[in-house]
């Protein structure tokens, strides 16, 4: 198997100013293609030459798990953003935040927080468990919560190369312009 950079649903300069199209560009374009690269260079001629992403990413580690992780990590976050996405959830999923969380304002205090707090490289994530209860969860480096038994909903990443081109150090500034571009339709296509 040989993986590939999937195009975007959207075009590179779609999401600003929340994201530039430089930071797309470097960071989709150029990070991500390299972990894709380094991903198919570690799997040729092994046991994980045939497995689906997520096998990998929960069964190897080092250097495969990296970039594996770091290749489906990405995917998952470039692909919960649109230009004209839903800027609030609806339905099961807001019902599921607003009861575990108080209310959906107060969900997102406690992301950016989580976010914000991250020393380091990583991922902050809302994820779920088998029965549907909501999770926050840090990751560092190329942390995932597929690792721990959960669904991922929805990530925002924490490491600089994703924010520095347009916030500088000022990641919770970076935390909160995202919440203008999650598509709430797609996360909770996800919580189903």
């Amino acid at each position: 198997m040989i993986y590939t950079l999937p195009d975007l649903p959207y075009k590179n300069d779609a999401l600003a100013p929340s994201i530039s199209k430089e930071t797309v560009d470097y960071h989709y374009g150029k990070h991500e293609r390299a972990y894709i690269d380094n991903l198919n260079r570690l799997i040729k001629d092994t046991q994980y030459e045939d497995m689906e992403l997520e096998e990998i990413i929960t069964s190897s580690s080092g250097p495969l798990f990296n970039n594996a992780s770091q290749a489906w990590n990405h995917i998952f976050y470039f692909f919960s953003f649109s230009p004209d996405g839903s800027h609030e959830p609806d339905g099961h999923l807001r019902k599921a935040i607003d009861e575990q969380f108080g209310s959906f304002e107060q969900f997102k205090k406690e992301f950016e927080d989580a976010g914000s707090s991250i020393f380091g490289s990583g991922w902050v994530w809302l994820s779920k468990d088998k029965d549907g209860k909501l999770f926050i969860t840090q990751t560092s480096n190329a942390g995932n919560p597929l690792c721990e038994g959960l669904i991922p909903l929805l990530v925002f990443d924490v490491w600089e190369h994703a924010y520095y081109i347009d916030y500088r150090n000022r990641r919770l500034d970076a935390l909160k312009e995202l919440w203008k571009i999650v598509d709430w339709d797609i996360v909770a296509s996800r919580y189903i």
